[in-house]
């Protein structure tokens, strides 16, 4: 089932509607707990006859007796003919005070029941539960999905701030609307009488005579035998009416006493349906359970951010889906270009992509994956398609390999071009399956499937060098990334290193920038971040960012980066060049995937080279001093032991507990890091079986070698590189 279009539209149309019952049932979820506060409850073990006795001698006029779900015992009577509530003590039955409940509470229950709109709104307001039901369902489907399954559910969110913040509260209070959503239409179906609650009618009972002079309650033996906590309701017999008899209503059911002679003359059973109502009350209000009203409470709040991040993931969504100008119709294009994207963000490549090919006067058919059919003119076939969650598809193009399958095969040549996360396990694993789907169905390659790293700009215009050989045609790809408000980093200080191999590198420190409040709340001040994540700079004259591993959090007041000189790199020449108090426009790119926010167990930090900045802002934010063994690699520490000071300042404050160095190119330097690993195995095993996590920076050579390595040293454990990786226990940064 496509669960996201479902999730997707429930939360946009019946939204407004869900806000007002999310915000309102928020608010009535502190009654109970005010209610419970405020109450004083009978023993437990008291009887209704004692009950009853003391009340009928001190408030005279009294017809029923109210046991509320707070413990809180109420008395209505009537006094010189005015009806009153009272609050009464049950352990004297003197009165308390008046019972009064709030004006506000019933206009917030009616507005939150019927939307202040009678029968027609009751309705509306069960149609909003339903849809709150299956927006629920949906929900945990998806967050199934993405999450790899039941056992994966509780693991850490990954994804952009807004993607986090709407999983993270969905999944903390997933169980509570679904069971909100479910007792209110259970209750709603009882309001309309869809349900039958009691039986189909009362039994007739026949009182005793007048002439015999009632008994007090204090002698009513099925009052004697009952107890406080089990009561709901006691109706006293009429005065006026010598044939009335007590009625009292209990958990269990309702009977009908003689007022004259005691005797029960009736008795009838709570039904199932009424028990079920009974239970579905208490879970839908949190009446009598004041725990748990506080948790309806959170999930009522949560409503609201739901919907606003909702909104937001479903703008950014369609933002990021362009237009696509001058598409041929499909039967006349000799390029078909098919798209499979989660966010939308596949679709800013695929129109740079069309618009090259348009330029080279070709005719290009571009659409969504789901539409996929091999035209009889096409000549190449492009697919570019995101991975989603555990290696799924789009939830568009959840069909698109049985398409595949069924299509016709024609003279088309196809290339699948991936794009993905590489902190995933399943890295580009649906462009994978697509890849072998078209050449099992019979396709021919014009390419091998390519796989794009968080959708890298310069990735891109490398696989589009290598189509524009296959295709034998100059192909100029104009990619423009949609990127976020800039903001002005200035320089405040360098350090400058030789580097190891005749490539000067620098630690850069910028000023943390003033964060004026209307800024914040036009969304155009610098984000909050954390070592790991990235700041993209914007060379002058380049709308193409180049991204740098931040060596610091927002919390140690300043933005530092290390970058080594490429030879005729544009920007690091750039940052080379920077002096003291200049200026870059740059903007945070969050990497969730590598972050170690909130980690408590083990961490074991492997870099090389540059690859060490993110390593080092990860210790230098351990003010919690968990245990953080580094193993680093460079060529010359004279040259490019970058951090070195620090690092040791970090061991001192106990930020760091050990460092392994190794410096490839002096004499008994010990190698490269990956042979530092290997001299440490055993105790690499026992860091990894006490449950450690590992993240690995540098290179891509190094980092497929320190997997190797690992791999070899976990064999005794029976574990590898890709289970921790499943675990989230294991993740790269390499470039």
């Amino acid at each position: 089932m496509r669960w996201r279009p479902i999730h997707r539209w429930l939360g946009l149309v019946a939204g407004a509607l869900a806000l007002v019952l999310g915000i309102t049932g928020a608010v009535l979820a502190f009654d109970p707990v005010r209610d419970a506060w405020q109450s004083v409850p009978a023993a437990a073990d008291l009887p209704v006859s004692v009950l009853a006795q003391r009340v009928s001698s001190i408030i005279p006029g009294a017809e029923e007796i109210h046991h509320l779900p707070s413990g809180a015992i109420v008395v209505y009577a009537f006094d010189a003919g005015q009806a009153r509530a009272s609050r009464v003590h049950p352990a004297d039955g003197r009165v308390l005070g008046p019972y009064e409940p709030s004006a506000l509470s019933r206009w917030l229950k009616n507005l939150h029941r019927s939307f202040l709109l009678g029968d027609a709104g009751r309705v509306a307001a069960a149609t909003v539960a339903l849809a709150m039901l299956l927006l629920s369902v949906s929900g945990l489907a998806l967050m199934l999905r993405r999450m790899g399954g039941w056992r994966r559910l509780a693991g850490r969110v990954r994804g952009s701030p807004v993607q986090r913040i709407h999983a993270v509260t969905g999944r903390a209070v997933l169980a509570v609307l679904l069971l909100s959503s479910v007792t209110a239409l259970y209750m709603s179906a009882a309001t309309f009488d869809l349900l039958a609650l009691g039986a189909d009618r009362e039994p007739e009972v026949v009182s005793g005579t007048s002439a015999q002079s009632a008994l007090p309650p204090g002698q009513l033996p099925l009052l004697q035998g009952l107890r406080v906590a089990e009561l709901r309701r006691l109706g006293f017999p009429s005065a006026a009416d010598p044939t009335d008899t007590w009625n009292v209503t209990t958990v269990q059911g309702q009977g009908w006493v003689d007022r004259y002679t005691g005797r029960t003359l009736a008795w009838q059973g709570a039904t199932s349906a009424q028990r079920i109502h009974d239970w579905a009350m208490v879970l839908h209000t949190g009446e009598g359970a004041w725990a748990w009203a506080l948790a309806l409470g959170i999930a009522g709040a949560s409503i609201p951010l739901f919907w606003v991040t909702g909104l937001m993931l479903w703008w950014q969504a369609r933002q990021h889906r362009p237009r696509i100008a001058d598409n041929s119709p499909p039967a006349q294009a000799d390029v078909l270009v098919f798209v499979a994207s989660e966010t939308g963000t596949t679709w800013g490549f695929a129109q740079a992509l069309h618009a090259a090919l348009v330029r080279n006067r070709r005719r290009v058919h571009t659409a969504s994956l789901e539409h996929f059919q091999p035209g009889v003119a096409a000549r190449q076939i492009l697919l570019l398609a995101a991975t989603y969650g555990e290696g799924e598809a789009p939830a568009h193009a959840a069909r698109a390999l049985e398409r595949i399958a069924r299509a016709p095969v024609t003279a088309a040549k196809f290339a699948v071009l991936g794009f993905g996360d590489r902190q995933f396990p399943a890295f580009c694993a649906f462009a994978e399956a697509l890849d072998r789907a078209l050449r099992v169905r019979g396709f021919a390659s014009l390419l091998p499937l390519t796989r794009i790293h968080q959708q890298s700009a310069q990735e891109f215009a490398l696989w589009g060098q290598a189509l524009s050989g296959a295709l034998g045609e100059p192909l100029a790809l104009d990619y423009r990334p949609r990127l976020p408000p800039t903001t002005a980093l200035t320089l405040a200080s360098r350090q400058d290193y030789p580097g190891g191999a005749g490539e000067p590198t620098a630690i850069l420190r910028f000023a943390w920038p003033a964060q004026h409040w209307r800024d914040r709340l036009a969304g155009r001040a610098f984000a909050r971040f954390a070592a790991g994540d990235l700041l993209g700079v914007l060379p002058p004259g380049s709308r193409v960012p180049r991204y740098y591993s931040l060596a610091s959090g927002w919390r140690d007041g300043f933005v530092e980066i290390c970058v080594r000189r490429m030879p005729g790199g544009v920007c690091s020449g750039h940052l080379h060049a920077l002096r003291p108090g200049e200026r870059i426009d740059a903007f945070i790119r969050s990497n969730p995937g590598f972050a170690l926010d909130g980690e408590r167990r083990p961490v074991v930090l492997i870099g090389a080279g540059t690859g060490v900045a993110p390593l080092a802002g990860f210790i230098r934010g351990n003010a919690r001093r968990i245990p953080m063994h580094l193993y680093y690699g460079a060529r010359d520490p004279a040259r490019d032991f970058y951090f070195g000071a620090d690092l040791q300042r970090w061991l001192r404050e106990r930020r760091l507990a050990s460092l392994r160095t190794v410096f490839s190119r002096i004499a008994d330097g010990g190698g490269y890091v990956q042979d530092a690993l290997g001299r440490d195995a055993a105790r690499l095993r026992e860091l990894l079986s006490q449950g450690a996590v590992v993240r690995v920076c540098g290179s891509r050579p190094m980092a497929r070698g320190v997997a190797q390595v690992l791999d070899s040293i976990l064999g005794a454990l029976r574990l590898n590189v890709a289970q921790l990786k499943a675990q989230d226990r294991y993740a790269e940064d390499i470039f």
